[in-house]
C-alpha cells in the first residue's frame, strides 16, 4: 500500500493520539480477515485509508478512514461508510449526502481520544465488513 508507511512514520505534532487511533483502526480491520487496503494521500486536505472486502463486488470500498489534515499539528479522523452497510443505533454519525464517492455516506468524526467512541466505530467497521462480504 504505497505511501501508507511513509505517512505514518512521518506523522508528528500534537495529534499523536489520533495516529494511535488511526493505526489501531487499520489493525482492527486487518484482524477481520479478507480486507484489502488502498491509501490515497492529499497533503493539506486528507489522507484516506480505504478498505474493501475481497468478496465485495459492487463497490470499491466499504469504509474510508480519513485523516483530516486541516492543520498537521491538529489532525482528526472521519470514518465513513455507505449507509446501507451499517446501523447507527445511538445516532452518533452524520449523514453526508453524496459524500462517499458520490453516494450518501454515514460518517463518524473522532477528534479526541475517546475509548467509547472508538469502540462504537469499531463495531460499525465490523458490521460494514460483514455486510460487504456477503
Amino acid at each position: 500500500m504505497e505511501g501508507y508507511d511513509t505517512f505514518v512514520d512521518s506523522w508528528s505534532g500534537a495529534s499523536q493520539d489520533m495516529k494511535v487511533i488511526f493505526t489501531g483502526l487499520k489493525g482492527f480491520l486487518d484482524s477481520l480477515g479478507g480486507v484489502m487496503f488502498d491509501f490515497i494521500g492529499r497533503p493539506g486536505i486528507s489522507f484516506s485509508l480505504r478498505a474493501k472486502h475481497v468478496r465485495q463486488k459492487e463497490r470499491h470500498l466499504f469504509t474510508m478512514i480519513d485523516v483530516i489534515d486541516d492543520d498537521p499539528g491538529n489532525r482528526w479522523l472521519s470514518v465513513c461508510f455507505y449507509g446501507d452497510l451499517i446501523s447507527d443505533p445511538e445516532e452518533r454519525g452524520d449523514l453526508v449526502p453524496g459524500g462517499l464517492l458520490g453516494e450518501d455516506g454515514h460518517c463518524f468524526d473522532i477528534s479526541e481520544p475517546d475509548e467509547e467512541v472508538v469502540a462504537y466505530v469499531k463495531e460499525r467497521l465490523r458490521e460494514a465488513c460483514a455486510r460487504a462480504s456477503e
